[in-house]
């Protein structure tokens, strides 16, 4: 347990260091959540947009976000040649673990920045913080645990670029569904806990179900 917690780590790690040397992906995530608010406040008006369309909105962006830049995570490995080295060298687990980890730091982090962006642009206001915060880390689970084993699909395929949105958004519909409804009970002062229960237990399913999925299979997508 130890050897595959340290080889997971070591992935992930490695990832984090890449990342923060080329910015490529963390950037790509932020630049088209900061582009698609102007566009947003232009076509929309803001003080009449209900809660439940500020969450779809919001959901929206971070789920186009996540198809343009989490798709290059195996990318990434074919490009520098490293595919073969981590196959001779990790088990593949430890490979979805690690590439699992960092793909939920970016999504997070997309978040985040997409969270502030409405709040000050659309002066969102949260009534529920913690069921906001449940909601946003669990998406991002849910959203990273359905990405991870796509992208290394995608990456032995030919056209690398146009897959990963065609195959993601289709599985995506019960987790988009769920966190738009929970984000608007977040938003609403009427509402508690109880009113998004129902929700936070399909993201929760909908997590485990995509994670434990993709650890299945990704033995056979990693080595053939």
């Amino acid at each position: 347990m130890m050897d595959w917690l340290h080889g997971t780590w070591a992935i992930f790690e490695k990832d984090v260091r890449l990342e923060l040397r080329s910015r490529y992906a963390i950037n790509s995530l932020l630049m088209f959540v900061l582009a698609s608010m102007p566009l947003i406040i232009f076509a929309l008006d803001r003080n009449n947009i209900g809660m439940r369309e500020q969450s779809a909105l919001l959901w929206i962006i971070i789920l186009f976000s996540a198809a343009v830049g989490l798709g290059r995570s195996f990318i990434s490995e074919q490009e520098r040649g490293t595919v073969l080295l981590l196959q001779l060298n990790t088990r593949p687990s430890m490979v979805y673990a690690g590439k699992l980890l960092f793909n939920i730091l970016l999504i997070l982090s997309v978040n985040i920045t997409a969270l502030f962006a409405f709040m000050f642009f659309l002066q969102l206001s949260v009534k529920i913080p913690g069921l906001l915060i449940v909601t946003l880390l669990l998406g991002a689970i849910g959203l990273a645990g359905a990405t991870t084993l796509l992208a290394a699909l995608i990456a032995r395929s030919s056209n690398q670029g146009a897959l990963l949105p065609v195959l993601l958004f289709p599985i995506l519909i019960p987790l988009l569904i769920s966190v738009v409804h929970a984000t608007q009970t977040a938003l609403d002062e009427n509402s508690n806990w109880n009113a998004a229960s129902e929700d936070l237990k399909v993201l929760i399913g909908f997590a485990g179900v995509t994670i434990t999925t993709s650890v299945l299979l990704f033995d056979y997508v990693w080595n053939d």
